[in-house]
């Protein structure tokens, strides 16, 4: 049975554009890297990951309780 407290060493953590640059400069810091060569599918891709990212921040910030002010000025100095 998988340990909670351990992440799971295959799942997705990241996900991110690279130039050929950056792929060098992170070196063997890299456990994986899949080249992605220009297909009509790719743009799809992210413009769903675009899509979730806005789909959790409406429901995150639909989730924070407003904040209301209570400060009525100055303090006294008493």
């Amino acid at each position: 049975m998988p340990d909670p407290d351990r992440p799971d060493p295959e799942q997705i953590v990241a996900f991110g554009p690279l130039t050929q640059r950056d792929v060098f400069a992170l070196g063997n810091d890299l456990s994986r890297v899949y080249p992605i060569d220009e297909v009509p599918c790719f743009g799809t891709l992210l413009g769903a990951i675009d899509e979730a990212d806005r789909a959790f921040r409406r429901q995150r910030d639909a989730s924070q309780p407003l904040a209301i002010s209570t400060h009525q000025g100055a303090p006294s100095g008493r």
